[in-house]
């Protein structure tokens, strides 16, 4: 079976986003569906270091409720600052120093705040150290770096690495 499926998560979440995509469950898309979800994993398998191992799923949950809260917030936050005045808003790229190490949750961090309105993974140092952050909207630079860590980069290191 492993053979077949390396990462099964990763083909049965590829088989549900292509019928998604295309809306139609049709024989036609069920196959393609079933062939993309064997065949990508096992051709893209090389790029893969090692699959993640999550220690504690109940904080993947935890997580995954507070960034939909965030992205929620942000976005009437981002709103609310484009449709004032333009002195209200003050972008700002800041460094936000990492204590997280495993590239599985480096990368999720990013992507996590990428898809917060308002902030955007802009750079990481080659050492994996540092993480360039452009915010729309930065008041206090040392509070922007504390809530990342805080609501982001501790649930992920409990996830990836404790």
């Amino acid at each position: 079976m492993k053979r077949l499926l390396p990462a099964p998560l990763l083909s049965a979440t590829l088989f549900v986003s292509w019928l998604m995509l295309n809306q139609s469950a049709s024989p036609g898309n069920l196959v393609l569906a079933a062939i993309f979800a064997i065949a990508l994993p096992r051709i893209f398998g090389g790029f893969r270091v090692e699959p993640p191992r999550i220690r504690r799923p109940g904080v993947v949950i935890r997580l995954a409720l507070r960034v939909l809260a965030d992205i929620v917030r942000s976005n009437v936050e981002v709103a609310r600052r484009i449709l004032g005045p333009e002195s209200r808003i003050h972008p700002r790229f800041v460094w936000v120093p990492l204590s997280i190490r495993d590239p599985h949750g480096v990368a999720t961090l990013a992507g996590i705040i990428t898809m917060t309105p308002g902030t955007l993974s802009a750079d990481l140092t080659d050492d994996r150290r540092c993480l360039l952050v452009h915010a729309f909207n930065v008041d206090d630079e040392q509070a922007l770096v504390a809530s990342i860590k805080e609501r982001y980069e501790a649930p992920l290191r409990e996830i990836f690495e404790r």
